[in-house]
């Protein structure tokens, strides 16, 4: 094999390790700060946040760990909602969390009794099992990557002909007590 070849080849394997990364990176469809700015407004549509909110509504920022990509959403999440003064009329502080499995994550919500559960990228394939996990449990789940609403999220987002669109899983919502009122759901894409 001669050096052309082998250069090559190389350039050929960093290229195809390059597009395999890419396609494989789970990066929001919607800018996170946008996402941040929607759920802030659409926390006052659901009639149970308020109460589940308290007087300082807690928001766990989930992130993958060991994963650049979900910490990177997860810093710009918390960024964006550490500038809000208020979610859906309520203070609010941010926690950040490292995903140490579904079971632990329902334990510190059990402990914690967060409003909100914003779940960073790099999660997908652990969604559903959050899913389960907080069945029952009062908070609303946030996902990062749209296509994590089907698999059982609570709330997300996705661009449909270049527009945010909020995303609901509505038996999950059920599942979760968030009750969002009826001008709200007309505005989302409801999965069941």
């Amino acid at each position: 094999m001669t050096l052309r070849t082998s250069l090559k080849s190389t350039c050929m394997g960093v290229a195809i390790a390059l597009i395999a990364n890419a396609i494989g990176a789970e990066e929001p469809a919607v800018p996170v700060g946008l996402q941040v700015e929607l759920t802030a407004k659409i926390a006052g549509y659901d009639r149970n946040y308020a109460p589940r909110a308290g007087a300082r509504a807690k928001v766990f920022i989930v992130s993958k760990p060991g994963d650049a990509e979900s910490t990177k959403v997860a810093n710009q999440a918390r960024a964006a909602f550490g500038g809000l003064a208020e979610i859906g009329g309520v203070a609010h502080e941010e926690i950040a969390m490292s995903f140490a499995g579904a079971k632990g994550l329902a334990d510190e919500v059990t402990k914690q009794k967060p409003a909100l559960i914003y779940i960073s990228s790099g999660l997908s394939s652990d969604v559903a099992a959050i899913a389960d996990a907080l069945n029952g449990k009062d908070v609303v789940t946030i996902a990062a990557i749209a296509g994590d609403v089907s698999k059982g999220a609570v709330l997300g987002f996705d661009l449909v002909s270049g527009k945010p669109k909020l995303l609901v899983h509505l038996t999950q919502a059920k599942k979760q007590n968030a009750a969002f009122k009826a001008e709200a759901l007309k505005l989302m894409k409801v999965f069941e």
